[in-house]
């Protein structure tokens, strides 16, 4: 541990692209050999950052430690789901007092003992990291498949174990990166493999009991900005082979029973056109946006799936965001103004039923529904009131019966917190949905802290949902919110498209404006705000940092994403080439660059006073590289005009999610926590 921080070296490194010549001192800090890291100077200024970060949060532990215990005793640690049947057995999960990970169970409908799936304490015992990925018992109920990554760098190892004799089959897949799809008669899977660039190009098939090498090649996308992924239709007749980028989709259809078959294409792609399917009695259900934004359902023959026939059309106010098919109604998923909707329509036609939920602001959707013929479904529900809530939802009689409510140990009244949902006007006039959660003795005179948390990219809304560790800030009274921001799509596609691209610009100037809104509505005060994001929430962070320093009291930038214009025009990492149409494509389109490089945060550090900081980053994470935290922060140190903090903790065995087990992440919480409260002034 030190107190002194660190100072990365500057080595001479510069390219000129469109005529703009960038220097760029710090791109040592990229191992040439990645995704091997060896580099020791590397490894070194990692290190010492390491130190630093732990030097300067010692004298914190204790705030550290009393944060952990609280959000630790908010957890039932001996925690199961609710079972469900799906076919012959009921499945669930289950955590044991003090376990990381949980264990996956079954038992038969008919009666019997509970039968242990998969014990992922043990698989996890000796490793730093561990996430289980895929997790798939095959149609008979005989096998099990799943897919386990060890060090975060999200190259998945698929074992297949037989349930009838409790062995592990010979066969092992290495590379593995998608979900894993059952051939109708269990005879194997399929199943996508990463490439060397970290891209699924291909879907293939694995017949049990058979070397990994005879595994057939089903599928395989030339474009390199696409990604491949396998999945099956509710009624499982259909394998179905997805291929696109974030804006474009193709899909192919396999018979379940004859998984080998020539694909059946669907509907050729066409750039800017996405489209899912699902099948009911021959009737292929597709959800697009060919039309409109917000998407319609179209129908078309099993036979002739190309002619399409709407269904439902698109809407201004409704946006659809999914359809799923049932053997006697199908679901229809949504937003209206933003809030959850779930309306289950009758093939025969007439007006749909919608499941009615109670309070104005809440995240609510369908549950794990696993087989065709259901009556009553499966329907989860929360608010940032309202713990997570497990309901049943008969769809004859409209009845719900509440199955779990999340339970918080140490204690919960939802009586002592409101929420509500805010509108804040955005420079350009645009009304910005907020959501806010506050203790309900809160004085709106300007003097308390505030939490504000966003994303704004690639369509993802963030839900107003419940946190038992956001419930250490209230306690200690701050108001948290989320902004709904442009870039999401919160508010339907249009949002998400508002955001990205040309007018990516708009993500960070509504961040800044809610803000500003907060303030002048006595919420809180400049300064005052703690802000946190994560990934491209972080790329937010770091822009708004730049634009409005003294807006912010303290700064979460969680695996960050911040050297955009480095890594969008690096067309040799994982990830690049299938998001330029996100972020545009600075290679070949000048304009692109421009924009790009006027907003890109690690570009755009300028001698100034900064608040303070905690980034975060992952040695083994593939999506954002470990050096762009890095070499963010090795030019704030340099750049900078103030004396505030500084933090970078680059976790040296783990991924884009940073640390696994259910504990290990609370302490990494309870640190950003603790951090807040003491940039803020705020006693732990």
């Amino acid at each position: 541990m030190t107190n002194t921080p660190p100072r990365a070296e500057t080595r001479p490194h510069s390219f000129t692209a469109h005529g703009v010549t960038i220097e760029d001192p710090y791109a040592w800090l990229k191992d040439p050999n990645y995704p091997e890291i060896e580099d020791a100077d590397v490894l070194a200024y990692l290190a010492e950052e390491n130190a630093y970060f732990e030097g300067v949060m010692a004298p914190h532990k204790p705030a550290v430690d009393t944060l952990y215990e609280e959000m630790k005793a908010r957890i039932k640690e001996d925690d199961s789901s609710v079972p469900q049947k799906d076919g012959d057995w009921y499945y669930w999960t289950a955590y044991e007092t003090g376990g990381q990970y949980r264990k996956w169970w079954r038992k038969p409908v008919s009666g019997g003992a509970d039968e242990l799936l998969l014990d992922e304490p043990a698989l996890a015992e000796g490793h730093e990291y561990f996430r289980l990925g895929a997790f798939s018992v095959s149609n008979s109920g005989r096998y099990l498949a799943y897919a386990i990554d060890d060090d975060g760098g999200e190259r998945f190892e698929v074992r297949v174990k037989d349930l009838a004799t409790g062995e592990h089959l010979p066969e092992v897949i290495p590379g593995m990166l998608s979900e894993i799809v059952w051939a109708g008669d269990d005879s194997g899977f399929l199943y996508g493999l990463a490439n060397d660039q970290w891209r699924t190009d291909n879907a293939r098939f694995h017949r049990l009991h058979t070397p990994v090498t005879d595994d057939v090649v089903i599928f395989t996308e030339a474009d390199e900005g696409y990604r491949v992924s396998v999945g099956e239709t509710s009624s499982r007749k259909w394998i179905v082979l997805s291929t696109g980028d974030h804006v474009t989709t193709e899909i192919y259809l396999l018979p379940a029973n004859d998984p080998l078959a020539t694909p059946m294409l669907v509907s050729a792609r066409k750039e800017g056109r996405e489209y899912d399917v699902d099948e009911h009695d021959g009737t292929l259900f597709i959800h697009t946006n060919d039309v409109h934004p917000n998407f319609r359902l179209v129908t078309a023959p099993v036979e002739t799936p190309g002619e399409w026939t709407e269904l439902i059309g698109p809407s201004e106010h409704f946006y659809m965001t999914g359809v799923e098919c049932y053997a006697k109604f199908f679901i229809v998923d949504g937003r209206e103004d933003g809030l959850d909707q779930i309306e289950i329509h009758s093939y025969d036609g007439g007006r749909p039923k919608r499941i009615a939920f109670p309070e104005a602001s809440y995240d609510a959707g369908l549950g794990d529904n696993p087989e065709y013929d259901m009556e009553v479904l499966r329907v989860g529900y929360e608010s940032m009131v309202t713990p997570g809530t497990v309901y049943d939802y008969d769809v004859a009689s409209g009845a719900l019966t509440t199955l779990k409510v999340q339970e918080i140990p140490s204690g919960y009244d939802a009586d002592g917190y409101r929420t509500e949902r805010l509108k804040i006007t955005a420079r350009d006039g645009t009304l910005i949905p907020v959501s806010i959660v506050y203790p309900k003795d809160f004085p709106k005179d300007g003097s308390r802290p505030l939490f504000l948390y966003a994303y704004g990219a690639y369509g993802y809304a963030i839900p107003p949902g419940f946190s038992t560790g956001r419930l250490s800030l209230l306690d200690r009274g701050f108001a948290y919110a989320i902004a709904h921001i442009r870039g999401g799509d919160d508010l339907g596609q249009q949002w998400y498209l508002d955001g990205k691209l040309t007018k990516r610009t708009n993500t960070f100037d509504d961040f800044v404006d809610v803000a500003r809104g907060l303030v002048a509505d006595g919420w809180t005060s400049a300064g005052r705000i703690a802000i946190a994001g994560r990934s491209a929430g972080g790329e937010l962070m770091g822009a708004v940092v730049n634009s409005d320093p003294d807006l912010w009291g303290a700064v979460i930038a969680d695996v960050p994403f911040v050297d955009v214009l480095n890594t969008m025009l690096d067309a040799d990492l994982p990830l690049t080439p299938g998001e330029w149409p996100e972020w545009g494509n600075p290679i070949e389109d000048k304009a692109a660059f421009d924009l790009i490089h006027s907003y890109s945060p690690y570009d755009n550090v300028r001698a100034q006073a900064y608040p303070p900081m905690f980034i975060s980053g992952g040695l083994n994470d593939p999506r954002v590289t470990y050096w762009e935290p890095a070499k963010w922060a090795a030019k704030l140190r340099a750049t900078k005009t103030d004396d505030n903090i500084l933090l970078l903790k680059t976790n040296m065995g783990a991924g884009h999610g940073g640390k696994s087990g259910r504990f290990e992440s609370l302490r990494e919480a309870a640190e950003e926590h603790a951090f807040v409260l003491w940039q803020l002034g705020v006693p732990a």
